[in-house]
């Protein structure tokens, strides 16, 4: 496998391991070439497409470009919409206490049950995905949005109302944006909207970016025309982008034949007596629509595509079965995940950081709205400024560093890509977003003496870190385990959602207990730690999982 990543002895490949480049200098395999596979000849080297397109025009990888960006930014917009549900309550505490006459720690549970119910009804969406496809769920969620945020601005002075009110329509786009873009996108890394980095920046910017600018949008809101216009205007702009997800969002999901799977590793090197599949450079980008592929004897050609289906036919919430498995069994696959170590991995580099995030949200308005600072719904808004500036530059950061480090890794493992090259992006976790936690700790205590400003910058390291994490961890399991992706990300929504709502049962009482300083020295030395778990997830992930297979008795479905 190389650069440090260790060659399992009991797998015969290695899930996500990818010959992208065609290096002269890595030796042939053992079988003959195969010249019915598709490559990107767009470039001075020729690149594998991973996975591989079929013949159908109904396959997503065959779709224009143009047509699987459009796709992607709709679903990135409304995405932002969702986002800002979970805290669009974080400026207002104090207001909403007041009104609802409740104290801080049930105004914090308004956000919580908000997030566990988000990440139960993951499992449910996600199963549901697996057997009929994710379209009607991307419609049940934007129309849920909607309702549900219409009901949040009507609700008076009934607590209980509100909270029923605060919904589940951001559990599909949490729970299958990312898989969708494994749907549409090569692994090679290729132009601003193509497969790679940009579009697992794009949807953590899309819902990290939307989530921290809320507060300050909502803190203004509240004070001008009340916190219940809040709640329309998501509804309003939910509406809007209602056609645009009828119309434009056609079903992603393919069933595609193993033999076309991303990871049978078949590759090889090419060879100067065996003529490839080329791609048409008149459009100017790598559409596998435009391939001239060559006839091969073990290709038939008396099977003809089946026709490509009419734009009517696309607007249909459901194209037919993805899978012939009992919706129970899918419904309760993604527990078992929870043991997989890289699932593990994810989960902790991602969860715990989103966590402290949510613990910092909503403890920060009983910080800054006392003394000495004494600051108003509208000045608490405005402090999410830094977090929104920490996530766009943690979004700009994670673009450039593993789209950089990884095109060096991957010619110095002589053109193999390995998707243990996204994990470097840990390293610039640990820094910001560890030093973040400790800073924010250290200032937070005594915001007389260093004001608001420093406790601002190292909430929004704190995020830039957790917009990394979040794209290292999306990445890798993309690229190394992409058959049980949405799975996957499932367990990475449900233990982020729960591990949040733990925290806000619990967050002021530990505050008050413990203080400030010494609360976030705890939570950052335990975040140091799982960054540090970076290191074994390298060297021995699929050793631990034959182990675990071994004696679990579960079959993963990640080993060929």
């Amino acid at each position: 496998m190389g650069l440090g990543v260790l060659e399992p002895k009991s797998v015969g490949h290695v899930p996500g391991t990818s010959f992208v480049l065609d290096d002269a200098s890595r030796p042939l395999a053992p079988s003959d070439p195969d010249t019915t596979l598709k490559y990107d000849r767009s470039g001075a080297v020729p690149i594998i497409l991973v996975p591989q397109p079929s013949d159908d025009p109904n396959d997503p990888l065959n779709w224009p470009l143009w047509k699987r960006d459009i796709i992607l930014v709709i679903l990135s917009t409304i995405s932002v919409i969702a986002s800002t549900l979970s805290p669009l309550l974080a400026a207002n505490t104090v207001t909403l206490s007041l009104y609802f006459e409740r104290d801080f720690t049930q105004m914090a549970l308004l956000t919580g049950y908000h997030l566990c119910g988000v990440g139960v009804a993951g499992f449910i969406f996600v199963a549901s995905a697996r057997i009929w496809g994710k379209r009607h769920l991307y419609l049940l969620g934007t129309v849920l949005i909607i309702v549900s945020s219409a009901w949040g601005g009507a609700v008076g002075t009934n607590y209980a109302s509100l909270l029923w009110a605060r919904g589940i329509g951001l559990a599909p786009f949490e729970a299958l944006v990312n898989a969708s873009v494994g749907d549409l996108y090569f692994v090679h890394v290729g132009t601003w909207l193509t497969h790679g980095i940009v579009e697992f920046g794009t949807l953590p910017c899309a819902l990290f970016g939307g989530a921290f600018f809320t507060p300050v949008l909502v803190g203004k809101i509240t004070h001008t025309i009340g916190w219940q216009w809040s709640f329309y205007l998501i509804a309003i702009f939910a509406g809007a982008l209602l056609p645009f997800v009828v119309l434009f969002v056609p079903e992603t999901a393919f069933v595609r034949p193993r033999d076309q799977s991303s990871s049978d590793g078949s590759f090889h090197r090419l060879d100067e007596d065996h003529e490839l599949p080329t791609i048409n450079k008149s459009n100017g980008n790598s559409n596998p629509s435009s391939f001239e592929k060559k006839d091969h004897p073990h290709h038939s050609t008396a099977l003809r595509p089946p026709l490509k289906a009419t734009f009517f036919q696309s607007l249909l919430p459901f194209n037919g079965r993805k899978s012939n498995v009992n919706f129970f069994k899918l419904l309760l696959r993604p527990f078992p995940l929870f043991f997989h170590p890289a699932v593990l991995w994810a989960c902790l580099i991602q969860g715990t950081l989103i966590g402290w995030t949510v613990m910092i949200g909503v403890v920060l308005a009983a910080i800054f709205l006392g003394p000495p600072l004494w600051f108003n719904e509208v000045e608490t808004g405005y402090m999410y400024a830094g977090p929104f500036v920490g996530a766009i530059l943690g979004f700009i950061v994670s673009g450039l560093l593993a789209d950089w480090s990884t095109k060096i890794m991957i010619r110095r493992n002589k053109g193999v890509y390995e998707p243990e090259f996204r994990i470097v992006l840990v390293l610039a976790q640990l820094v910001f977003g560890c030093a973040g936690l400790y800073g924010f700790g250290i200032t937070a205590e005594h915001v007389g003496r260093y004001g608001w400003f420093l406790p601002d910058f190292f909430f929004a390291c704190e995020v830039g870190g957790m917009v990394l994490g979040a794209v290292a961890s999306a990445l890798y399991i993309v690229d190394a385990h992409r058959d049980i992706a949405v799975e996957a990300f499932t367990c990475l929504l449900m233990f982020k959602n729960l591990f949040s709502f733990g925290l806000t049962w619990g967050a002021y009482n530990w505050l008050i207990s413990a203080g400030i300083s010494e609360t976030f020295y705890i939570v950052a030395s335990i975040q140091v730690g799982i960054c540090l778990l970076s290191i074994p997830m390298c060297k021995s992930s699929l050793t631990v999982l034959n182990t675990m297979t071994l004696f679990v008795g579960w079959d993963f479905g990640l080993t060929k």
